[in-house]
């Protein structure tokens, strides 16, 4: 220190100089929490996004299938019913 600055004067620059310091470690920490925040977010987000797309896929493979599913019994019962009314038609003419 200055003997011939006053002491409140090089207190001052003291204060100053630790002031910014601090500053320029804050701001440097911050840039690397962003950094590290973006890594993991890269990391992250295309799982959530895949997830989301399993989940879509899903549901329209369950959908699909449930449509097929009611297509074939529809046309299974729509069969036994017509083989149904053909046998009957066919048993009134063999009576006859």
């Amino acid at each position: 220190m200055d003997d011939e600055k006053p002491i409140t004067e090089q207190a001052m620059e003291t204060i100053t100089s630790a002031v910014e310091t601090t500053k320029d470690a804050a701001v440097t920490a911050v840039k690397q929490v962003k950094k590290a925040a973006k890594k993991v977010a890269k990391k992250v987000a295309p799982k959530k996004a895949a997830k989301k797309k399993a989940k879509k896929a899903a549901k329209k493979t369950t959908k699909k299938a449930a449509k097929k599913s009611s297509k074939k019994a529809a046309k299974k019962s729509a069969k036994k019913a017509a083989k149904k009314v053909g046998k009957s038609k066919t048993a009134k003419k063999a009576k006859r």
